[in-house]
């Protein structure tokens, strides 16, 4: 007799995921909505799409969900949380969403410690507008808008969002992780499943980053992908938690 080992969350919807072979947002997708149905929040969660390409993942999420203009995430889900102060609230954000025309709105929520989850998927590049260079590209990285690699001198550094927020006192838990293995699948899980369960204890701000691949847009095939997150993300990026070490929320 054969066994069933595995089924789709009730957390997921039914709709098939339209991104490209090899990214892995539909990997992040499923440990929210796995955490989601798992704590027995989903009936009372609410998420906050923003703009890039994950913008439509209200059709993913099989919870209440908004649409946000371009950056503005966190703002949106203030509003939210604070007009009903008993929902689950969460933002899911790619790096040009939340680290260029969204930096002011995510430092300040962060900073004045807003009971919200935000997680803030790194893949170094904007996917959905043809791969121009991002925020959090890395140094020597070419994109359609540093055709010659990221340089210090004319770009600046690539911005590493997550020891920056840290420093914020209303930011009780910031961690970084990355879903190119199984080894650190299991690890991101644990750190969505934390700040779920931050928010639950009225804590305050948390933020899970999520290393994340874009093999189109990098130019890579979706093995070769994976394996530079290892060989060149987790250097400018490296993985752990960067506040809220010492938090006790339980299982």
């Amino acid at each position: 007799m054969e066994e069933k080992v595995f089924s789709r969350t009730r957390g997921l919807t039914g709709k098939p995921f339209h991104y490209c072979p090899g990214c892995t947002h539909g990997i992040i997708h499923r440990l929210i909505a796995e955490t989601l149905s798992e704590l027995d929040i989903l009936d009372t969660a609410i998420g906050v799409s923003p703009v890039g390409c994950t913008y439509n993942n209200y059709e993913y999420f099989a919870c209440d969900m908004i649409q946000a203009a371009h950056g503005r995430a966190p703002a949106v889900a203030t509003g939210v949380k604070r007009v009903l102060p008993g929902s689950m609230v969460f933002t899911y954000q790619g790096d040009g969403d939340l680290a260029a025309i969204g930096t002011a709105e995510i430092v300040h929520a962060a900073a004045r410690g807003e009971k919200i989850c935000t997680f803030f998927v790194n893949n170094a590049v904007y996917g959905m507008t043809s791969g121009q260079m991002a925020p959090t590209t890395l140094l020597g990285q070419k994109t359609t808008t540093s055709p010659f690699g990221r340089s210090a001198a004319v770009q600046g550094y690539p911005i590493n969002v997550s020891e920056m927020l840290a420093t914020l006192q209303g930011a009780v838990f910031i961690e970084r992780v990355a879903v190119n293995s199984v080894r650190n699948i299991n690890r991101a899980k644990q750190a969505i499943r934390k700040a779920f369960k931050v928010q639950q204890a009225g804590l305050g701000f948390a933020m899970v980053e999520i290393l994340s691949t874009c093999p189109t847009n990098w130019g890579k095939d979706p093995v070769s992908a994976l394996k530079w997150v290892d060989e060149a993300m987790i250097r400018q990026y490296p993985l752990g938690v960067f506040r809220g070490q010492e938090i006790e929320v339980g299982d």
